[in-house]
């Protein structure tokens, strides 16, 4: 007669251990990942002739934050800003041409992960945009993500980079 009342409370004993175990997995520490500003790369004949204005800033910055944004609302990476190393970046010039120099200083800003993006104005219409992300401890890629993105012009560039986040980052970003 004890032990069929014992086995209902063990029973809800061990559904109770499951679940906690199961909010445990479910706080796992959040993934530190440094995500820097966007650069926009000007392949177009008029390169030379027509800089970057204050709208390609603005688009360049709104898409920065759209990977941003998407990032937060997955609940499994913290951003870490990458401003504390303004002298270090300056130095380093454009990302995409410092052979990798985005993980160490990620790794030193406390990220595990580094993200760039690039924008390749091809023509006023027509613009690639590649979103890499690397591991920060051994600049090994994690993810890639490109769009062309065609018969728009810069204020589409933070809906591209939404869908690449969406389309091409997410499923290979490593789990949380």
């Amino acid at each position: 007669m004890l032990r069929r009342r014992a086995l209902p409370a063990l029973s809800l004993m061990g559904i109770a251990l499951l679940l906690t175990a199961q909010s445990a997995s479910a706080a796992e520490p959040e993934k530190n990942i440094v995500v820097f500003d966007f650069e926009m790369m000007d392949t177009s004949a008029a390169a030379g002739l027509i800089p970057p204005d204050e709208h390609d800033t603005r688009y360049l910055r709104e898409s920065t934050q759209a990977a941003k944004d998407f990032l937060l609302s997955t609940g499994g990476y913290k951003i870490v800003d990458p401003k504390p190393a303004a002298d270090e970046l300056a130095k380093a010039g454009a990302l995409r041409d410092c052979n990798g120099c985005e993980a160490p200083i990620a790794q030193k800003l406390g990220g595990q992960l580094a993200m760039t993006g690039i924008v390749n104005r091809v023509s006023r219409t027509e613009y690639e945009l590649l979103i890499k992300v690397v591991d920060a401890g051994t600049g090994a890629p994690v993810a890639l993500g490109y769009s062309g993105l065609r018969m728009g012009a810069n204020y589409s560039w933070p809906r591209g980079a939404k869908w690449v986040m969406e389309k091409r980052i997410a499923a290979k970003l490593p789990d949380k």
